[in-house]
């Protein structure tokens, strides 16, 4: 096995998860506004696992990524537990983020025209990663650089190497951005939508790669959608988020096959599946609520066809109905027997 398809070594004691959320809140707080963006997010990820956070935009996938490697703005609060690998993101120095992101963590973003710098070649961008966490050679590092790029399996590699961003397709812009994450073969794996800009055709085989990679080389992943199908393709586990909460989460294939709570329901009746010929899609009234406050009450219940009085006064605790499930809905129970 080569040194890039090597697994991650061990970061975590036994029974530790890699990633540890606990009760994390992100407000966003201008001069004109207030924003709360994540509310109360409890979320762990165990090594060589994959999660997938889904959600409409709003909903605070994206915030609950860039906390996990602070990236967010000077002007967000962020509160609660961040821990990777046991260790405690929020307390980290500058130094020590330098080494964090792309050493043990790494990302992938939506749009890689805009990760990747225009003035500098494909290979210079991934032996530049290297050598800033391994500090070897420049000649190991476009090594490794050529090595990374036959691992996501870009054509013409060598060739690939000198190539400018703008002078590849969508496809292998986005497969040389998978190659950049993975060059100091990260233990955690972050993925904001990376496959949105793409094309079926090319969304797909992006997909099948990422979970190639991931099952080689043992890495943790959180990826973040807003595509059902995406989750089912990728993920072991889902978090579905609504109004900056977890409102549902479980193993992937019996959260699509029975959800418990109504906002995965009506995400699933309103995509279009197996079995659907003949059958109207159903939509999502309303929109997601304005987050200048904390919700005190039950966030989907103004569109929620199953609410009942008691909604629109009691914020749900989360329910676990049966092993691994956990839904905030007071209707839970009802749903986990049906």
């Amino acid at each position: 096995m080569s040194a890039v398809m090597e697994a991650p070594s061990p970061v975590a004691a036994a029974g530790q998860p890699l990633v540890r959320l606990r009760d994390l809140n992100v407000t966003f707080r201008t001069r004109d506004r207030t924003v709360h963006a994540v509310n109360g997010v409890d979320m762990d990820l165990a090594a060589g696992e994959v999660l997938c956070i889904l959600g409409e935009s709003g909903s605070g996938k994206s915030v609950t990524l860039r906390a996990l490697m602070r990236l967010l703005p000077r002007f967000a609060e962020v509160r609660g537990t961040v821990e990777v690998a046991g260790r405690d993101v929020t307390a980290m120095s500058e130094g020590q983020l330098a080494d964090f992101r792309g050493g043990d963590v790494a990302m992938i973003f939506q749009e890689p025209m805009t990760a990747l710098d225009p003035v500098f070649t494909i290979g210079t961008q991934i032996a530049e990663t290297v050598r800033r966490h391994e500090g070897i050679s420049r000649e190991a590092a476009m090594a490794r650089a050529l090595e990374l790029l036959e691992l996501v399996q870009i054509p013409s590699a060598k060739r690939r190497l000198a190539a400018y961003p703008h002078e590849l397709s969508g496809g292998l812009r986005q497969r040389a951005m998978i190659a950049v994450a993975l060059a100091c073969r990260p233990k955690l794996l972050l993925a904001d939508e990376p496959t949105t800009a793409l094309d079926a055709t090319v969304q797909i085989q992006v997909l099948l790669l990422l979970r190639e990679l991931q099952q080689k080389l043992g890495m943790g992943v959180i990826f973040v959608t807003h595509d059902l199908g995406v989750a089912g393709e990728i993920a072991d586990r889902v978090a579905v988020m609504y109004a900056g909460k977890v409102v549902e989460e479980g193993p992937v294939a019996e959260v699509m096959a029975g959800p418990l709570h109504p906002y995965p329901q009506g995400l699933l009746g309103a995509t279009v599946h197996e079995g659907m010929r003949g059958k109207r899609l159903t939509t999502i009234a309303g929109a997601p609520p304005s987050l200048s406050t904390v919700p005190t009450n039950c966030p989907f219940q103004p569109r929620c066809t199953q609410a009942v009085e008691a909604c629109a006064t009691i914020l749900p605790e989360p329910r676990r109905p049966v092993p691994d499930r956990m839904a905030r809905c007071i209707h839970v129970n009802d749903h986990a027997a049906s």
